[in-house]
């Protein structure tokens, strides 16, 4: 279990190793993370400026209280209703990125894949299913953001669970998306992969979780974005030549191996 979620984390920092060998590639895909990661930040300020009347507006009954517990019970309220924004504008930071980036990420999962050796599907996911795939993870994203704003409001464990809680949801979220594009290239429906992504959930959550902390540092989400693209690559590989997909390894696989 510990191996493997470390085994996903490494996933994340091989990626980073693109930057080294294909550096004129990563380096588009810094664009659209760039314009989606300002409106996705221009958002949260703007919440972040309107917390303080939304609290207000959800208790009022707590306008009869001795200060200072109605300040105590706004501030915690509101930062619950923040975290679970993180999380949702996480997921949809990587949503929309990957939807409106599709053209530059699909050259970043193809030099791995070449990289990787192996039968490399002559067609990536495409713009319209990427869209489709997008709205999907989005919607996932405003569960997961409930869920961990009903956590938040848990007596004593709430406001250290729901934190740990959004990260897990959102990087599980995060790894299953990013890691698609190697599966529906090969034509392998959604329900076989998470069935093939099943067998390694530790390396999945680790891969996920290390990319959810890179992207909550300031900048992290538009400068870790490339890299995630091909470490997830790279956890899609590993987990299709696990399962032992045709077409997929072959002689050229032991030049780079895959860490499992």
């Amino acid at each position: 279990m510990i191996g493997g979620f470390f085994s996903g984390v490494r996933m994340l920092v091989r990626g980073f190793g693109f930057w080294a060998r294909r550096p004129g590639v990563m380096l588009l895909g810094l664009i659209p993370a760039a314009i989606v990661f300002l409106l996705v930040a221009g958002a949260l300020v703007a919440l972040g400026f309107g917390l303080p009347g939304i609290t207000d507006w959800l208790t009022p009954f707590a306008d009869e209280w001795v200060d200072p517990w109605p300040t105590i019970i706004r501030s915690a309220i509101g930062a619950i209703l923040f975290g679970a924004a993180v999380v949702l504008a996480a997921v949809t930071f990587t949503a929309v990125t990957l939807a409106v980036g599709d053209p530059f990420y699909e050259r970043i999962w193809r030099a791995v894949e070449v990289e990787l050796g192996g039968s490399v599907p002559e067609h990536g996911t495409g713009f319209w299913r990427s869209v489709r795939d997008s709205a999907a993870l989005i919607g996932l994203g405003v569960f997961a953001a409930m869920g961990v704003a009903v956590t938040g409001f848990i007596p004593v464990v709430g406001a250290v669970l729901a934190p740990v809680l959004g990260v897990v949801l959102s990087g599980r979220l995060l790894a299953m998306e990013l890691s698609s594009r190697a599966f529906e290239a090969r034509g392998i429906p959604a329900s076989d992969r998470r069935m093939l992504l099943r067998g390694h959930r530790a390396k999945v959550l680790g891969f996920g979780v290390a990319t959810q902390l890179c992207f909550m540092v300031p900048l992290g989400a538009v400068l870790v974005m490339p890299a995630a693209v091909a470490g997830s690559t790279l956890l899609a590989r590993s987990v299709l030549d696990a399962a032992g997909v045709a077409g997929v390894g072959g002689a050229d696989a032991s030049v780079h191996p895959i860490d499992a």
